[in-house]
């Protein structure tokens, strides 16, 4: 071999080096985490910069990887067969191609583009400044092939930027979290605790509400020291007031001013002015999101408030630690009742109240049944029935069988669920 022979061996060796370059910095760059770049350039890093300001302009950034990829691979293929040709003439070219071949696929594509996918953060980090560079060499170029592709795509009606995304940004990030905690990054805990977050946009007060039926509450004309009772033996440390019917709220009981109160008059209930002490009850609409009732909640200092529906009538109550709760999950105190809620059986089944909310039963199961026509168990075992099933009635629906083991008048409250497809995790439930 002369001179040029090496010479050409040297431009080939560059241009497969450039092709592997501008291979794993396309994958690097595209596979990148933006949240982790978006992090390191508030801390100051400069490339995570420049890879931010390269991925805002995914054209340009598409441009000049695809033009320096063609245009190396295309100088390498054609030294290889000039030179391949003049060694063993027109075979030569069989020789190139498939050499050339193995050369690209092997080294050019398949290896830089696996490391890049194994770590790009660090090697988009690493290629953000000669990539940066390439981009504004290249870009009269980049602008002249985009407006020629814009143009061809307008042909067939396809409009660059006008389509909208598949998923919101809060289902992109839901997905997001789900994939880290297959993938073991993040314990079902976090992921928990962030799914619930996201929530607070799509749910409801009346999703997270105390229902009337189970809201302690004490009556304004029973005597002061009766009222004071049903005030302090209960959990809660607001009670609210009701005068002629339990749907005429006249105010809140608060237990540290009955307590405060209590003390002022030496322990004498007949100088308590019950009404006195009750303070304003504050009324919200049962269709309010959890995120706006949270910011009133904060606005106005306040833990407690009552729900109404849509005429009016008092459907529940809520409280700040109802939406914390979902959240961070179930809180409790010293004071909370512990009650039966979630059994397991040694046969695999549930045994669940059914007053249980579906969202919590989802939770702790990790079961997906759907909460969007009912809030607790047994109201969705009404709505797919279309009835109010008798004891001993089973129904399947979902994945899952529900047997309804007893009801009290109109309100189901036990049932036995059996996923019809068996989990493999182990299923540990606290109950209450």
């Amino acid at each position: 071999m002369d001179a040029s022979d090496w010479l050409i061996l040297a431009a080939l060796l560059v241009c497969l080096l450039a092709s592997s370059f501008f291979s794993g910095s396309e994958t690097a760059l595209t596979a990148s985490s933006r949240a982790t770049m978006a992090r390191l350039a508030r801390d100051g890093d400069r490339r995570a910069r420049l890879v931010n300001s390269l991925l805002e302009a995914r054209e340009r950034l598409l441009g000049a990887l695809l033009i320096g990829n063609n245009v190396v691979n295309i100088g390498a293929s054609s030294m290889a067969t000039g030179l391949l040709l003049a060694w063993f003439g027109e075979v030569g070219v069989v020789y190139a191609t498939v050499i050339m071949t193995m050369l690209v696929v092997v080294f050019c594509e398949v290896l830089p583009k696996t490391a890049a996918f194994d770590n790009p953060d660090r090697i988009a980090l690493a290629v953000a400044r000669p990539m940066s560079t390439l981009v504004r060499l290249f870009g009269p170029v980049i602008g002249a092939v985009n407006a020629l592709v814009r143009f061809i795509l307008a042909r067939f009606g396809i409009v660059i930027g006008e389509s909208a995304p598949i998923l919101t940004p809060h289902e992109e990030l839901r997905g997001a979290v789900d994939l880290l905690h297959r993938e073991g990054g993040v314990e079902k805990t976090d992921r928990d605790m962030l799914g619930g977050l996201l929530d607070l946009r799509e749910l409801t007060v009346a999703d997270v509400m105390i229902h009337r039926t189970d809201v302690i509450m004490a009556n304004a004309g029973d005597p002061p020291e009766k009222i004071v009772e049903a005030v302090l033996s209960g959990p809660k440390t607001r009670v609210p007031l009701w005068q002629g019917t339990p749907e005429n709220i006249v105010g809140v009981l608060h237990v540290k001013d009955v307590l405060r109160a209590l003390h002022g008059s030496g322990g004498d209930f007949s100088k308590i002015d019950v009404m006195g002490l009750a303070r304003p009850a504050w009324f919200v609409p049962e269709i309010r999101p959890l995120s706006e009732q949270l910011k009133a909640f904060r606005r106005r200092k306040a833990h407690f408030a009552l729900v109404v529906d849509e005429y009016g009538e008092m459907m529940g109550l809520v409280t700040l630690e109802d939406i914390l709760e979902e959240i961070v999950g179930d809180i409790s105190d010293e004071h909370d009742v512990d009650l039966a809620g979630v059994r397991t059986q040694p046969d695999g089944s549930v045994t669940v109240d059914g007053g249980v909310p579906i969202r919590d039963l989802n939770r702790v199961m990790e079961w997906s049944l759907p909460d969007a026509d009912a809030t607790t168990i047994a109201g969705l075992v009404i709505h797919e029935a279309r009835s109010i099933p008798e004891p001993g009635q089973s129904f399947t629906f979902h994945g899952f069988r529900f047997q309804v083991l007893r009801r009290q008048r109109n309100r189901i409250t036990s049932l036995r669920i059996t996923p019809l497809t068996r989990r493999k995790n182990a299923l540990v439930v606290r109950a209450g």
